[in-house]
């Protein structure tokens, strides 16, 4: 989508697009949204009601004032939720809900049900088990043209119960989101504020990518009104460069900007002329790895 498409389709889906509540009605662990990315209806799992992560992104949506009401996952109340949740879908009565009368037709597709939420998604301890369930439930409900997608921040991809994870998620119409903000430890710092080592996370990045095409999502903001400098999104590309010339295979790279609050007040979107220079500059510099571009919420 160029800039000038954008505007139009923005003012008609800006509402939904604001709204990614990790609750929905009386569920617990699953919701509905309408996704940007998924440019049509996401079924969200969220894996971490407790709100607990390993990053602390300047940018985060998540509201951690507000105090968990569950903090443990139930897995025989999220196969409920998802199950009643798939029925609702695939019978079309969740565009009768008054939360989705209004969305346009072109977004009612049901794009995929994705591992996302209020935390990293591989944290929690029967993530395996859970894909499982999950890949159970999509194929009982015959949607095999809907995909698995998780947005995850490759942390923890090294442990094999993640990696299992993923290999059924192959074998499924899975897709793996990975993030990747910045290009420099300093700038990884900067935006994710981890304790995990930036090192860790490009080895775990290269290591998922090498068996199977994976989607980089990246997050460009201004920071105190201060865009990425030229030469931080240089060396950005400078990593993304060296993750294909060691064999990471990336279906596409998803550069985006701040659609809703963020957890720092001085975190704020770019405007669309400055996120298309920026993905001006990653075409001219990869030419082979496809770019989609998504623009902030006005």
């Amino acid at each position: 989508m160029t800039q000038s498409d954008h505007s139009d389709s923005a003012s008609a889906l800006s509402r939904y697009w604001n709204q990614h509540s990790r609750r929905w009605r009386e569920f617990q662990y699953v919701y509905p949204v309408i996704s940007r990315r998924s440019h049509g209806l996401s079924i969200g799992i969220n894996l971490n009601p407790d709100k607990v992560c390993n990053w602390d992104c300047v940018y985060c949506q998540v509201d951690r004032s507000d105090r968990p009401k569950s903090k443990r996952v139930d897995p025989a109340r999220l196969r409920d939720e998802l199950d009643s949740m798939l029925g609702w879908v695939t019978s079309g009565e969740i565009w009768k809900s008054d939360e989705f009368t209004g969305v346009p037709a072109e977004q009612r597709r049901f794009n995929d049900i994705a591992f996302s939420g209020d935390g990293e998604p591989t944290m929690y301890p029967h993530f395996e088990d859970a894909c499982r369930m999950v890949i159970d439930l999509k194929n009982a409900h015959e949607l095999t043209g809907v995909k698995l997608i998780v947005l995850t921040n490759m942390t923890l991809y090294h442990r094999p119960n993640v990696q299992r994870a993923f290999e059924q998620l192959d074998e499924n119409n899975g897709e793996i989101w990975a993030k990747l903000d910045a290009g420099t430890v300093t700038g990884y710092q900067q935006i994710d504020r981890s304790a995990v080592p930036f090192d860790r996370v490009l080895n775990n990045v290269l290591e998922a990518g090498k068996r199977r095409p994976i989607v980089i999502q990246t997050m460009l903001m201004n920071l105190s009104g201060i865009p990425m400098l030229a030469e931080d999104f240089d060396e950005y590309l400078n990593r993304i460069c060296e993750l294909v010339s060691n064999g990471c295979q990336i279906k596409r790279v998803q550069l985006y900007t701040i659609a809703r609050q963020t957890a720092e007040l001085y975190v704020g979107p770019l405007d669309d002329e400055q996120l298309d220079r920026y993905a001006q500059r990653f075409r001219q510099r990869l030419r082979g790895v496809p770019c989609e571009v998504f623009y902030g919420v006005a």
